[in-house]
């Protein structure tokens, strides 16, 4: 019986997970999403999933083949009167809301968008201790008891003092027969990121340009999280000005006035330089604006910091540019045509919540 259950219910999860792959680039734009996620799992509302069987009507009502008819009699439900206002008995479309974790959802994501396994760059020197088990000891606590092991001892000992009865094969440990796991400590290398997010947060992006940007930062952080042991993330808005925020200030934040990108790309460099090694992480810059920029030869200005300062550092820049009815778009251009085949450099334009699918391919395709 329980294998039967774990059959349906390992069918089940396919089911579910088919539907999710099949529907990706739908939940990709739903907001919902976002908010129904917890530490390890998110809630993803899919069609509830029914077996067929047979109803019967509980009205003692003839029908259709039973007791004679009359000519011209309407065999379907008839006319039905519109607007009566009386409460139905027939069941609507329903939804089943299925929790799956990220690492499942991650692994969704990178099969539907074949996405390439991440290549760390740089040398692993962030090193954690691990626990080893590596052989077998007289002593230890009794958790670790080696229960194979330790009835060996016992049995041994009984057959070699002759007190082993085969016709009563009792076998009792004592103290001397006794093992134990034995383990040590070994240092291990480990595997880190930094996703550092940058933001135009001037009066020409709305709520929603910010929106789209939260929701592809999630499905960044989704498979990012996937490659890596531990995943790091920093937060910086601009205007005129740059700072560093918190999340959720990230993606609440509404500030007017114009637009310097230099800023936060300063910002951006001082932060790398401060908090993180590169020979020791794995750095992701995300930067999405609506592409306008202060004429005053700023996006020269960025050209430069990024060639010299954060290319050498990171494994990927990404800029994603996000229409806006109030954005010039110019920046994209500027940053194609400094950098026409940078392999670090990867742009996008996202008209809409649509377009956030094609994006997030172009940004993580490459595996970088």
């Amino acid at each position: 019986m329980i294998a039967k259950i774990e059959q349906d219910h390992s069918r089940f999860k396919q089911i579910v997970r088919g539907r999710i792959k099949k529907e990706l680039k739908k939940y990709i734009t739903h907001t919902e999403l976002i908010g129904k996620k917890g530490k390890n799992l998110v809630t993803i509302p899919v069609p509830r999933i029914e077996l067929p069987r047979f109803r019967f009507d509980s009205r003692q009502t003839g029908g259709v083949g039973q007791g004679d008819g009359d000519e011209g009699t309407v065999l379907g439900p008839g006319d039905v009167e519109q607007g009566s206002g009386h409460a139905g008995d027939s069941p609507g479309q329903h939804l089943l809301e299925v929790e799956i974790t990220l690492d499942e959802l991650a692994q969704i994501l990178g099969e539907e968008l074949e996405l390439p396994n991440v290549e760390p760059r740089g040398k692993k020197n962030i090193i954690i201790e691990k626990e080893k088990y590596t052989g077998i000891s007289r002593t230890g606590p009794e958790s670790l008891r080696h229960f194979k092991r330790t009835y060996k001892e016992a049995l041994k000992r009984q057959i070699a003092s002759g007190t082993y009865n085969y016709q009563d094969p009792i076998i009792v440990p004592i103290r001397e027969d006794k093992r134990y796991r034995s383990w040590k400590l070994s240092d291990l290398p480990e595997s880190n990121a930094v996703i550092i997010y940058m933001m135009d947060v001037s009066g020409s992006m709305g709520p929603e340009q910010k929106e789209i940007v939260r929701l592809e930062s999630f499905w960044i952080d989704t498979w990012l999280r996937s490659q890596y042991n531990h995943i790091e993330l920093r937060y910086i808005v601009h205007d005129a000005a740059a700072k560093e925020v918190d999340y959720e200030t990230f993606f609440h934040i509404r500030e007017g006035g114009g637009t310097k990108i230099s800023s936060a790309y300063r910002l951006c460099h001082q932060m790398i330089t401060e908090q993180f090694v590169p020979q020791d992480w794995n750095i992701y810059l995300f930067h999405f604006s609506d592409g306008d920029n202060w004429d005053g030869g700023d996006t020269a200005e960025c050209n430069g910091i990024l060639e010299k300062d954060l290319l050498p550092k990171v494994n990927l820049f990404c800029y994603g540019q996000v229409k806006s009815a109030y954005g010039s778009g110019d920046f994209l251009y500027g940053l194609q045509e400094h950098f026409p085949e940078e392999p670090r450099i990867l742009t996008s334009k996202i008209n809409s919540k649509e377009e956030i699918y094609d994006s997030i391919k172009t940004f993580l395709g490459k595996g970088r």
